[in-house]
């Protein structure tokens, strides 16, 4: 997104997983209201890094196609990816 304000629905469209999205969804329409703000920032941090990530993904593809070398312009990531999802999954939003 741009510098648009995100919604629930912007955040449910960027997720683009189906299953996720329900996922979200659920947990944004049983939070109580004193948790509400805190449910949605976390799923706002999930959607902006999902964007980030299939924009990194475009990125690498578009590089592979004009015959560069990716790995010279992007590190391995893995073990940060690796941790980030395991922060995420002990937080139950993955």
């Amino acid at each position: 997104m741009s510098e648009q304000p995100w919604t629930i629905e912007s955040i449910r469209d960027a997720l683009g997983n189906p299953n996720l999205a329900q996922r979200f969804l659920g947990e944004i329409n049983r939070a109580p209201a004193h948790e509400l703000l805190n449910v949605f920032a976390r799923w706002e941090r999930i959607a902006k890094d999902t964007l980030a990530s299939v924009q990194r993904g475009r990125e690498i593809a578009d590089a592979e196609d004009r015959g560069e070398d990716p790995t010279g312009e992007w590190g391995d990531a893995t073990d940060r990816v690796l941790a980030e999802a395991e922060r995420i999954h002990s937080r139950g939003a993955a």
